[in-house]
């Protein structure tokens, strides 16, 4: 479809959409973090046009070309024994269920692994009692993500949407939607939707990173806060990464709705059937909120949301995810409508006789996997002005400043 088609479509849905161009950003040279952003949005590509399209990865799969600044971080973390040693994960294609050579326990605390509902404690996994906290993966997609982006403008909703890299690039007008027009809180969901501990250290810093980047070029240099595996699948080794070269918290969920399986082994009815179980008649997490798993892949995921609404507004107090745990919504920003912030460095920084942190791990229930290889869907409280990051995830980060015309 034509970006012209596109936006005539985007006008049907939204006819009184004001597009908002990403907020001006610029730190003072005397920010601490300066190098982040040497990249002033006044020299970078309007989002959605070709020079900006060409300022990320066009290869499909895990991008291969990694920043150097990244490296250095992960290099870093590495040298400070903050990234344990935990094997690669192996992809059974047939159950689309991960599993560790060596023996390695993928419940124990040393793994953790979340295909097999393994929490640690700093995992964003249940909201306050009363609390729903709203997500929506694997978009920006047309079509579907319109109607749901209308429906949320059209109730005041707020929603937190982590968005797959690919998808932003290939659907920015949709993206300005949700960032720009509806102001939502934007995560990262990985640039091609892997399974993350089937790949190497470098291959999660590359998936994650380029992610940050796209998001962080399209929202005025906001820098997101978190972000969520695809198919859940992620681990001890996977979290440390994340943190510890990006300042990214770990959002998994405690509800799984299966609403991206319908027409394929799953119907409309068994998807509404568990969302009214857990909405209307409390058949979740006993003294806990709800943070669903949730998508806005295709109409019928959509709709099933749609559907359930109404009860959720009745019932629980809905927010975004940061909203609902007490943390900014980036790390350098409040919410989509405020101008980023300066970045505060912690210190001291870790030292090379440093041990890794060992958290604590939850298992919530045996892990019954029915996602397939070939889908294709695509605590840490901060609250405050200002953001702390540690020495290693800054140097992760600071290929976000560099100039538009020489990348990395």
């Amino acid at each position: 479809m034509s970006l012209s088609l596109s936006l005539f479509l985007t006008f049907l849905l939204f006819p009184f959409l004001s597009f908002a161009t990403p907020l001006a950003f610029y730190q003072h040279p005397s920010s601490p973090a300066t190098a982040l952003f040497r990249r002033q949005n006044t020299s970078l590509p309007t989002v959605g046009s070709a020079a900006w399209t060409a300022l990320y990865p066009s290869e499909s799969g895990t991008p291969t070309t990694i920043p150097q600044s990244w490296l250095d971080a992960l290099a870093a973390a590495e040298n400070r024994g903050l990234i344990p040693s935990i094997s690669q994960s192996t992809l059974d294609a047939t159950t689309g269920v991960t599993t560790y050579p060596d023996g390695q326990d993928p419940t124990g605390t040393e793994v953790c692994s979340f295909t097999y509902q393994c929490n640690v404690t700093t995992d964003i996994v249940n909201p306050p009692e009363g609390v729903i906290a709203l997500t929506f993966d694997d978009g920006p997609i047309p079509g579907p993500s319109d109607t749901l982006y209308s429906f949320l403008y059209n109730n005041s909703q707020h929603a937190t949407h982590f968005m797959i890299g690919v998808n932003i690039l290939g659907a920015p007008t949709q993206f300005l939607i949700a960032f720009g027009n509806n102001k939502d809180h934007i995560g990262v969901h990985t640039w091609s939707h892997p399974y993350l501990t089937t790949l190497t250290n470098d291959q999660v810093v590359s998936e994650l990173g380029w992610t940050v980047q796209i998001i962080h070029d399209s929202t005025g240099g906001l820098i997101p806060s978190c972000y969520r595996p695809p198919y859940g699948d992620t681990d001890n080794r996977v979290r440390a990464i994340a943190e510890h070269v990006f300042g990214l918290k770990t959002v998994t969920w405690n509800q799984d709705s299966n609403d991206w399986t319908i027409g394929e082994g799953t119907t409309e009815e068994v998807v509404e059937g568990s969302l009214t179980n857990w909405v209307v008649n409390g058949g979740g997490v006993q003294g806990e909120g709800l943070l669903i798993l949730e998508h806005e892949l295709m109409d019928t995921t959509v709709q099933a949301f749609m559907g359930i609404y109404p009860s959720m507004k009745e019932k629980w107090t809905v927010k975004t995810v940061p909203d609902a745990f007490s943390f900014t919504w980036y790390q350098n920003g409040n919410s989509s409508t405020t101008p980023a912030f300066p970045l505060s460095v912690a210190s001291p920084a870790p030292t090379s006789t440093s041990t890794p942190r060992a958290p604590t791990s939850t298992i919530k229930s045996a892990h019954t996997s029915t996602v397939t290889a070939s889908a294709s869907k695509g605590s840490m409280a901060q609250t405050g002005s200002t953001s702390r990051i540690t020495a290693s995830h800054l140097l992760g980060l600071v290929a976000l400043g560099m100039t538009s015309v020489t990348l990395f």
